[in-house]
């Protein structure tokens, strides 16, 4: 098995899998590695389009001689770790960021959701969303709208500062897919339309209306579900403190 650090090899072989467009995980494969080191290791060098393997392992080697000891490892502006190795909580993000992407959400978006996850106030602000993700305000601002649609994150407003704060609450995800609940509704029912418009007994017609049955009962069958598992999961908390 390979030592801890990538050689020049691992990362040419990298780059050559992200030309390829492999994902993470089967570049992983490839060279032996972990998915989160395959992650990390793109990321803070460049990201999959500005990945170049000979200045990363310059830079890698950089790195390793400025390497502080396990205890120091939280750098500066990541106090939203609790204290935790700042390794980890990468490491953490990086798996999150894998499985995102690979279940269909942009790359940016993956990694601002995975950065909120992972804090423990669940809220940062877009300077420390640059910071520690080390893109662009833009690519910050770009991600943050497209999360607000989809109604993963909320913004407030710090009453400490003029600076917005974007906030992941517990039922995130929840809401999430109730937001994703109603779109498919919306396009049952214009399916539905289509079906009346062109006939059900004609072949279009019957393939719009079938669209439009399969997706009210699966609709219906996902909104019952997060609506009881969202009510267990949000009483859970008290229950087990009043128990203990």
């Amino acid at each position: 098995m390979p030592g801890y650090r990538l050689t020049l090899q691992d990362r040419q072989q990298i780059a050559a899998g992200l030309r390829e467009g492999l994902t993470y995980a089967a570049i992983g494969r490839r060279v032996g590695r972990p998915t989160s080191t395959v992650t990390r290791e793109v990321m803070r060098n460049g990201g999959p389009r500005g990945y170049h393997a000979e200045a990363a392992h310059q830079g890698g080697a950089g790195r390793a001689r400025r390497r502080r000891p396990l205890a120091q490892a939280t750098s500066p502006g990541r106090a939203d770790l609790g204290g935790r190795d700042a390794r980890i909580v990468d490491e953490v993000d990086a798996q999150s960021v894998e499985l995102m992407i690979q279940a269909g959400l942009p790359q940016m978006m993956a990694r601002v959701l995975a950065a909120l996850f992972t804090t423990d106030s669940g809220s940062l602000t877009s300077v420390e969303l640059v910071r520690r993700l080390r893109v662009s305000p833009a690519s910050i601002s770009k991600a943050i709208g497209y999360l607000e649609n989809q109604a993963f994150i909320k913004r407030e407003r710090d009453p400490r500062s003029r600076a917005e704060r974007y906030v992941i609450e517990d039922s995130a995800v929840f809401t999430s897919i109730m937001a994703s609940a109603r779109n498919q509704t919306r396009i049952a029912e214009a399916c539905a339309t289509g079906a009346r418009k062109l006939g059900v007994t004609t072949p279009a017609g019957a393939r719009l209306e079938n669209t439009s049955q399969f997706l009210r009962h699966v609709v219906d069958d996902l909104v019952r579900s997060a609506e009881h598992w969202h009510q267990v999961y949000s009483t859970r908390p008290q229950q087990s403190s009043a128990t203990d």
